[in-house]
């Protein structure tokens, strides 16, 4: 009698579904999330003013295209079920287990091919601050070029969002610029964002 595998081709299929809408899903909400932050910063600078203040006015995110297949809610729930549901297969194996990501270290299975970090920046006192969500990432490294001809230089790896470059700010009014990638793990994840521009000294 041939054996049956632990779950359906159809019911991976589907768990494969349910994996990438629920990527989707978190990608959206922080990005939005990292909207609302930019554009509450904004509503302080624009009602408080102050000297220095940045006067770039924060972008609106575009909407994605979704390139994924919507599922019906309850994605988690599904997934705990079919993980036992499989488990209890006779012809469960561990390496049956890694294959459908229920064996081993849960922190492997999530990609992060979709994360990219969007900045705020603004003026405080003498040094520019750098805003950023923290997203699912452990760290945000960042680069700056501060219009000296060299391009994009590393700045730094922050863990805290709310960055203080403590770069003196020229004598001259000049244009900065800062993009950042997230990390995990001690490595890059997903993509850099796009750069942010903000006007200094003078």
């Amino acid at each position: 009698m041939p054996k049956r595998d632990p779950l359906p081709h159809a019911e991976i299929t589907a768990d494969g579904n349910d994996a990438a809408y629920a990527r989707y899903v978190h990608t959206q909400q922080q990005r939005l999330r990292s909207a609302s932050s930019q554009w509450t910063d904004w509503k302080e600078i624009a009602i408080n003013g102050g000297e220095g203040s940045s006067t770039t006015v924060p972008a609106f995110p575009t909407v994605p295209t979704a390139t994924v297949v919507a599922v019906a809610p309850g994605i988690l729930l599904r997934a705990r079920a079919n993980a036992r549901r499989a488990k209890a297969s006779p012809n469960y194996s561990s390496a049956i287990g890694k294959a459908l990501a229920i064996e081993g270290d849960m922190e492997d299975v999530p990609t992060f091919d979709a994360l990219q970090p969007e900045l705020t920046a603004s003026v405080a006192g003498a040094q520019v601050k750098i805003g950023w969500v923290r997203s699912v990432a452990d760290a945000l490294e960042i680069h700056v070029d501060r219009g000296d001809g060299k391009g994009f230089q590393f700045l730094a790896i922050d863990t805290m969002p709310g960055y203080i470059d403590t770069a003196s700010l020229p004598v001259t009014p000049t244009v900065w610029q800062y993009k950042a990638i997230y990390r995990k793990a001690d490595a890059k994840v997903g993509q850099w964002g796009l750069p942010i521009s903000i006007r200094v000294g003078g």
